[in-house]
């Protein structure tokens, strides 16, 4: 699955891409701050499968592993409590009855504040509680590492993700992207990740992304229901537009991201 939001139009959320139907999200950078990212407008035109060997070059001179990525710090924030009322976009959200443990990663020297990102995906989890899902414990690593690491690149993004060995999903906030054309987003689910499985379950998003609550909870979205699909409703949080009012998500996209997520083992049962 991929959703995707191109640089330089107005803000536009995630399409999946993928060697079927379904695929991971990207999400179209906007280099301008004032530009709004637009989104593919269907998932399945943008979708394709990635090739065993990607366009980039290997380093001449491997770095030994050893010394090729180093945990700087790790912060752990408990999962609220199961009997707590739901915070979530209004009063009707459902009563945790899922946990969704979610990995953080940031990378030394992508422009990305740890405190920053920590209270979106707090934030991000309002969204997601509308599905009985209640997200934490959140586990936010800070690595550092050479500087091919703070961009996203599958040959090399596969081997960062390989090396920091987190748990799923894992949400990895880099600088940048190699890739092109250039997205905001991307997620990278089951089905797209064949060719790269060291970045299943994974969403990668890079500094500059705007509504970053939003983004995060789109892309893990698409990651838990492995979908690529978007949606034409008013005020849906899987609209192709990020925006402060798309937030809502209905009872079978509830359904749909709670058995997926289920049946991959990505959400555990609230005790």
């Amino acid at each position: 699955m991929d959703g995707e939001i191109r640089r330089g139009a107005p803000v536009r959320l995630v399409v999946m891409i993928a060697p079927s139907a379904i695929a991971a999200s990207k999400r179209a950078a906007s280099r301008r701050p004032a530009a709004v990212v637009r989104r593919a407008r269907t998932a399945g035109a943008l979708w394709i499968a990635l090739a065993a060997g990607s366009a980039l070059a290997a380093e001449p001179t491997p770095v030994p592993d050893a010394t090729a990525l180093r945990l700087l710090r790790a912060v752990v924030v408990a999962a609220p409590d199961a009997g707590s009322a739901p915070d979530a976009v209004d009063a009707g959200a459902a009563a945790p009855g899922y946990r969704l443990p979610l990995e953080l990663a940031v990378i030394a020297g992508s422009g990305w504040s740890a405190d920053d990102v920590l209270v979106a995906a707090r934030q991000a989890g309002k969204l997601l509680a509308q599905c009985g899902v209640a997200v934490g414990p959140l586990r936010l690593s800070e690595f550092d590492g050479p500087a091919r690491y703070r961009d996203l690149a599958t040959p090399v993004s596969r081997d960062l993700a390989r090396r920091a060995n987190l748990g799923r999903p894992a949400l990895f906030f880099v600088a940048g992207t190699r890739h092109r054309p250039a997205f905001d987003a991307e997620a990278v689910g089951r089905a797209n990740s064949r060719t790269r499985p060291e970045m299943a379950d994974t969403v990668w998003i890079t500094a500059g992304t705007r509504d970053l609550p939003l983004v995060i909870a789109h892309e893990l979205v698409h990651v838990l229901a492995d979908s690529g699909e978007h949606s034409n409703e008013p005020a849906n949080l899987m609209r192709e537009e990020t925006a402060p009012e798309n937030a809502r998500l209905t009872t079978d996209q509830c359904r749909a991201i709670v058995t997926k997520a289920q049946a991959n083992g990505l959400l555990q049962r609230a005790k």
